[in-house]
């Protein structure tokens, strides 16, 4: 007897493995369309909100409260774009403005920005939810195990970008024009592309102990490829720093590839580890 769309939906939700293995390639792409539209929807809406609205604070009885309040040039985006500014550029360097809109579009950018970095959990649940029916139920301890850490590694990427990198590529940098005594000015639209860059860019490469992990959930890979392919790796992870570093000294890049090498062990050994205690059982 065919089941209900109440009884199927019931059937999903208790065996999500024989339901995977059931759905086809559009069901696939149908759900994984689903999943990439509430995510943008998600950092549509911050994104939006970090443009309109400015926070406020305010005594109620004494106590500090902070309240949204709508100020489209004042915004969040604005007040962080002023924070980048001042604790970002190196001295004697100015920002200006050479066209009309840069100011703007700069502004979204950087809302754009907290659009993307507030919506990761969401975009971690959605991932980890979608690659779940393809791992078994003894591995699916370790897909909550994933989301904190996720979170976590992008929020730390971005600091470690912000509070190291970014600043001294910046010096780096300027420091050609000091040495020819040239004034250095740089437009508010190539410095805000250029940080946001550098974060976003951190922030993901410091997701790589769990994309491996993810993988080794699965079952593809085996705990044992990981270690026997280190050395391809670090070669990998090197060019990758070299490529996404703006200037071409050789010591920027060890800013990006030397975590991410650390990172790749510890992805490898938290892995190893995992298929111990596996072995043990």
């Amino acid at each position: 007897m065919a089941l209900t769309e109440r009884a199927y939906i019931s059937h999903k939700a208790s065996n999500p493995e024989s339901m995977a293995s059931e759905m086809t390639l559009r069901e696939h792409l149908e759900e994984l369309r689903v999943r990439i539209f509430r995510v943008a929807i998600c950092v549509i809406v911050i994104t939006v909100f970090a443009m309109t609205f400015d926070l406020r604070s305010t005594d109620v009885g004494g106590i500090p409260l902070v309240y949204p309040h709508p100020d489209p040039i004042h915004n969040l985006s604005a007040h962080l774009t002023l924070f980048m500014q001042q604790t970002l550029l190196p001295e004697d360097v100015e920002l200006i403005q050479t066209a009309p809109g840069q100011a703007f579009f700069a502004q979204i950018y950087v809302s754009a920005l907290i659009g993307i970095t507030a919506t990761i959990p969401v975009i971690v649940r959605e991932i980890s939810a979608f690659i779940a029916p393809a791992i078994s139920e003894k591995a699916k301890i370790g897909v909550l195990n994933v989301f904190v850490p996720a979170v976590g590694l992008f929020i730390v990427g971005i600091v470690f970008s912000y509070l190291l990198v970014v600043p001294y590529i910046l010096d780096f940098l300027y420091q050609y024009g000091e040495a020819l005594s040239v004034a250095t000015f740089l437009t508010i639209s190539d410095f805000i592309s250029f940080v946001l860059q550098l974060l976003l860019g951190f922030g993901i490469a410091f997701q790589l102990p769990i994309l491996m992990y993810g993988i080794a959930l699965t079952g593809v890979i085996s705990p044992q490829f990981w270690r026997s392919n280190f050395r391809y790796a670090a070669i990998i992870l090197v060019v990758f720093g070299a490529l996404i570093t703006p200037d071409g000294s050789g010591i920027t890049m060890w800013f990006l590839a030397g975590p991410m090498i650390g990172l790749y062990i510890a992805g490898m050994l938290a892995i190893e580890r995992r298929a111990a205690k596996e072995t043990k059982l």
